[in-house]
C-alpha cells in the first residue's frame, strides 16, 4: 500500500434470481447514491461518514429483499489504482452531466427569441427540474468531473433566455464593498480552480479577514450574514456564460484589467470551452491541479492555490503597465 492510498467502501452484495424487478430496484439505487461498479456484485464509493450510512442502508435493503451484503473498508495496492477509480467516478458523472446538458439544450431550441407568456412558465418549470437535478448530480459528483461547468452553463442560458436582463456590469455592481466586510464565505467542499480563485480574490480584494466555510455539495441552508459562492442558487456563482470569478469581479464592479485578464484564463480552464483561447490557461491549470494533488485539506489548498494567483497576478499587472 503506497503511503498516499485512500481508503475506500465496498458494497460485496449478492440478490436472488427473483423477483427481477428486485434486482432493477437495488441498482437503481446505487446509481442514486453515485456509486460505480467494480464487479456485477461488487460497487464501491469513496469513504465517508455519509456514504458509510448510505451502504448500511443498501445492506438492509438488500437483506429485506432476501439477499446478502456486507460493507468492506479497503485499499487497493495492485491492479486499480486510486487514480483509476477516480477517473471511472468522473466518468460515470460526466455521462450524467452530458444526458442533462442534451435535455437543456432541446429546451433552449424550442424557446423563441420573445417567448409568450405560457412558454416562459412551461420553460420555468423545466428550469426548475433541471436545477434540481443538477444539484442531485452534484451530491454524488466526489470528485468534481468536467461536465458540471458545462451544464452551470447552459442552466445560466435557459434562465437568461426566459428571463433576459442586462450584466451586472452595465448597471453597476449590485453589491457594494462595504456590505461585504465581516462575513464567513460558504462554498462546497474539495476546493478546484473557480472556488479557489473565488477565495483568493475575496481575500485579497474585499475582505482580508474573511472567513471560509467548506460544506457537502448538497447543502443549500445557510446561516444569517453569510454568502454562498460556486454553489447551487449562491449568491455569487456562474451567471450566464460567466464562471463564478467573473461573475464576482463584473458584479463588484472591480475595474482591473489585471483581474479581468486572470478571469479569462479561469473562464477558460473552469468552462473548457477555449472562449478567450488564453496561452496561460495550461499552465495555470496544470499548477492548480498540481495544488489538488498536494494538498487534501481545502484551506491549506486555498493557501497553496493563492500563491499561484498571487503570481500570475502580478504577470498580468506587468504585463498591463
Amino acid at each position: 500500500m503506497t503511503q498516499d492510498a485512500s481508503p475506500w467502501l465496498l458494497l460485496i452484495h449478492q440478490l436472488p434470481p427473483h423477483p427481477a424487478y428486485f434486482r432493477v430496484k437495488v441498482w437503481r439505487q446505487l446509481q442514486g447514491l453515485g456509486a460505480v461498479a467494480l464487479k456485477n456484485s461488487v460497487y464501491a464509493l469513496p469513504l465517508s461518514e455519509e456514504t458509510r450510512e448510505d451502504f448500511q442502508w443498501m445492506v438492509r435493503q438488500i437483506a429485506a429483499g432476501g439477499g446478502e451484503a456486507n460493507v468492506v473498508e479497503a485499499y487497493f495496492t495492485d491492479g486499480l489504482t486510486d487514480g483509476d477509480l477516480r477517473e471511472r467516478f468522473r466518468q460515470a458523472r460526466d455521462e450524467d452531466y452530458a444526458k442533462l446538458q442534451e435535455e437543456i439544450q432541446a429546451v433552449l431550441k424550442g424557446i423563441p427569441k420573445h417567448p409568450a407568456a405560457a412558454q416562459k412558465a412551461e420553460a420555468e418549470v423545466q428550469l426548475a427540474k433541471f436545477r434540481k437535478r443538477f444539484a442531485e448530480l452534484q451530491a454524488i459528483d466526489f470528485f468534481e468531473a468536467g461536465g458540471a461547468a458545462e451544464v452551470r452553463t447552459q442552466l445560466g442560458r435557459l434562465e437568461a433566455q426566459i428571463a433576459p436582463k442586462p450584466p451586472a456590469a452595465e448597471g453597476g455592481p449590485a453589491w457594494r464593498l462595504d456590505d461585504l466586510q465581516g462575513r464567513t464565505w460558504v462554498t462546497r467542499k474539495g476546493l478546484h480552480v473557480d472556488r479557489i480563485a473565488c477565495a483568493w480574490l475575496i481575500r485579497r480584494f474585499i475582505d482580508p479577514e474573511a472567513r471560509f466555510r467548506f460544506v457537502e455539495p448538497k447543502t443549500t441552508q445557510v446561516k444569517k450574514g453569510e454568502l454562498r459562492f460556486d454553489m447551487f442558487e449562491g449568491e455569487f456563482t456562474h451567471d450566464g456564460d460567466w464562471c463564478s470569478f467573473e461573475t464576482l469581479v463584473h458584479r463588484l464592479g472591480l475595474e482591473d484589467p489585471a483581474l479581468h485578464a486572470l478571469g479569462e484564463v479561469i473562464h477558460d480552464v473552469d468552462l473548457k470551452d477555449a472562449k478567450f483561447k488564453r496561452p496561460e490557461a495550461s499552465g495555470f491549470d496544470r499548477a492548480i491541479l498540481g495544488v489538488a494533488l498536494l494538498h487534501a485539506k481545502d484551506e491549506a489548498r486555498l493557501e497553496a492555490g493563492s500563491g499561484v494567483l498571487d503570481a500570475f497576478y502580478a504577470a498580468f499587472r506587468k504585463a498591463k503597465a
